[in-house]
Formats: structure tokens, sequence, C-alpha cells
């Protein structure tokens, strides 16, 4: 970019941080999008168990392994991330850490208490995919967005963002080949071939929307 063309654009981002400040979300705020985050991560693993299939990311961990081991999917999600709890803190921060626990148990919670509103008997494997994945994507986002995370890989990606400046969802990509080359233990290979359509929706929704840099928000 010419020198002219730079010094433009950071005349117009000046422009726009006087006229659009930066204002804290309030607490309120941040419990709604918690609420509405946690809730989408469930329906999305939901969906994704339903058609037996895995995903990306700390969810996608604790669907495969909710094939293996007969434990609720819901508290496998919080188990897995313990060890990603002690990470947060020294990378993000304190209140990220806080946030990010609280948002794990609400997860688990919603998890546990969603065979009770509601049960899907069946659903397309490709809808499940590409639904469950976009879902959980958006969830993920909506807890980005108020600096909170879903834990896991989320974490690691959001890391990498915020001290690298590496997109969240590239990162995000390269965890989730590792774990769906782990589910070819597990899954046929349709179960796969779907598993990696969901993996790719969720990813999608993080690279096409988590960028910090066009949000005003904090």
């Amino acid at each position: 970019m010419p020198p002219s063309t730079a010094t433009a654009a950071t005349a117009n981002d000046d422009k726009e941080s006087l006229l659009y400040p930066a204002v804290k979300h309030t607490l309120i705020e941040d419990i709604y999008a918690f609420a509405i985050g946690c809730s989408f991560v469930v329906l999305g693993m939901m969906f994704l168990k339903a058609a037996g299939l895995v995903t990306g990311g700390v969810a996608g961990i604790a669907l495969l392994a909710s094939y293996v081991v007969p434990m609720p999917v819901g508290l496998l999600f919080l188990l897995i991330n313990i060890p990603f709890f002690l990470f947060a803190w020294p990378a993000m921060g304190r209140h990220f850490m806080i946030k990010t626990v609280i948002v794990n148990l609400a997860i688990m919670a919603g998890a546990q208490a969603a065979p009770y509103a509601f049960h899907i008997d069946k659903v397309h494997p490709v809808f499940a995919a590409l639904f469950g994945g976009t879902v959980i994507g958006m969830g993920i986002l909506s807890l980005a967005r108020h600096s909170a995370g879903a834990g896991g890989t989320g974490v690691l990606a959001l890391y990498l963002q915020k001290t690298r400046n590496i997109n969240a969802g590239k990162t995000q990509m390269l965890c989730d080949a590792l774990i769906l080359s782990a589910s070819i233990l597990v899954l046929n290979g349709q179960q796969i071939v779907f598993s990696i359509l969901s993996a790719i929706a969720m990813s999608g929704v993080l690279i096409g929307f988590h960028k910090p840099e066009r949000y005003i928000g904090r």
C-alpha cells in the first residue's frame, strides 16, 4: 500500500474511533451474550451427536470421546477443558479465565438439561454437519466478542490471534485437522466426511466474522 493510501486509511480509522468510541459491554450484555453463545454450542453438539458426527475444537473432542466413554458429552466437555483453564489465566488474563470457566459450567449444564427440553429423533447428516458446525461457530463468536471462550483449542486460537495476529479460524482449522484425524479410529468413512464438513462450517464462521479490528465494542 502506498504511503499516501496508508495515511488516508489511518486517518479514516481515527475518524471512525472519534465517531464511534469503544464502549465496554455491561454485565447484562455479557450475561445475554453468554446465554446465546452457550445455547448455540449446546444446540450444535446435540445435532452432531444425533447424527453420530464430530466437529473441530473441544466440542469435537468431547463428542468423539462420548462415542468411546460412557459419559455425558457435557461433562466430557468440561473435563477436557480443565487443562486449558490453567493455560487461560497466564495466556489471556484472569477475567478471561473466570468467564471461560463460567461459560463451560453453563455449557455442561445446558447439555445435561437439553434432553429434557427436546429430543432429535432423526436428522440428515449433511444438515447436522452444516447447521451444527455453524451454530457452534456462532456460539464461540458470541463468547469471544465478550472476552470469553468455549475453552480448549479456542483459547489457544484466541491467544495466538491476540499475541501473534494469527487468524483464530486458521489456527482452529489446524487443530481440527488433528482431531478429525483421530476420529478415523472411531467413525466410519461417511461420518468422517460429514464431520470434516462440520469442522469447515464452524471454522468458516470464525475466519469470516472474528475480526476484532472491525468491532468497536469491548
